[in-house]
């Protein structure tokens, strides 16, 4: 039986958001490369990075209308903490380390959305926070130097400041994703400008922070927001790993980084834990709607 007009135009956009979410996803990965190559402070980059991509995202989405409540705000807050955490960490220790540990922010989520918003926490979420914990602890066995394991540490902030602005997304009645990353970026912008005032950039310099800002961050926020209505939860997460994956293979290709064995070990672990929890949970909704029938 052939699928209708309906049905094929449907599968079509499908077949587009799916794209453009692994588009947006590959875009992503190029940030470790990109911070590395900028010699520059890394509040300097970050406040940097972060006021282009305000400046393409206002011409790519529009004006933004503000609600100013608490959620919005605390929410612009944990994205300057996830920013500025972030580009510390890929300074400090390899790609890979702060990709793969700051992809763990989906079980803190899940975690802080019980504690702040009375979701229903769940024993799968407790049994992959403490595999996530336990993969996290491999990241420490390498032999590192005291930036290796601050870095580190930075990653996992990462993650949980990441976690924070989830949480507070779901818990804005009203307003729109676009007004927590436009209030979040300035905010990171002011915090970087007296780093940015001390010197210039050196390395890829601007035409690095330009694509960091531009390609690497404010254009894949704006291909999720539009391919996200089309996909399910559970394709949406799935395309999303492309990132961790991509992201040290461009920083080994371009400068021989590499990751250390415990690390590789203890990234496929987060990978493949964070993915099952989202499946699992995808999976749960669609029992629970057949059994409603």
């Amino acid at each position: 039986m052939k699928a209708g007009p309906s049905e094929a135009s449907s599968a079509a956009r499908r077949y587009q958001a799916l794209g453009l979410v692994v588009l947006a996803a590959a875009l992503m990965s190029i940030g470790g490369l990109l911070i590395k190559l900028v010699t520059w402070h890394p509040v300097a980059i970050a406040g940097a990075r972060s006021g282009i991509a305000v400046i393409a995202l206002l011409v790519l989405a529009g004006r933004p209308r503000p609600t100013w409540s608490t959620a919005q705000v605390l929410g612009a807050f944990c994205y300057t903490a996830t920013v500025l955490l972030f580009v510390i960490a890929n300074k400090l220790t390899t790609a890979a380390n702060a990709i793969l540990l700051t992809f763990t922010s989906p079980i803190f989520a899940a975690l802080l959305g019980g504690w702040f918003l009375q979701e229903r926490v769940r024993g799968r979420d407790w049994a992959a926070l403490t595999i996530t914990v336990a993969a996290m602890i491999l990241f420490f066995l390498d032999r590192l130097e005291p930036g290796n394991f601050l870095g580190n540490l930075c990653a996992i902030g990462s993650a949980v400041a990441f976690a924070g602005m989830l949480v507070s997304l779901r818990a804005q009645k009203s307003g729109s994703s676009v007004e927590t990353f436009v209030l979040g970026g300035l905010i990171t912008c002011f915090i970087g400008l007296p780093f940015m005032l001390r010197s210039a950039p050196g390395g890829a310099g601007w035409p690095g922070l330009i694509v960091l800002g531009v390609l690497q961050l404010a254009l894949p926020f704006w291909l999720y927001s539009k391919a996200l209505q089309q996909l399910t939860a559970l394709e949406a997460s799935l395309a999303q790993t492309v990132e961790p994956v991509l992201n040290p293979v461009w920083v080994f290709l371009a400068t021989g980084e590499t990751p250390g064995v415990w690390a590789v070990v203890g990234g496929i672990t987060v990978l493949v834990t964070v993915t099952l929890r989202q499946f699992s949970d995808v999976l749960l909704r669609r029992l629970l709607h057949s059994s409603s029938k």
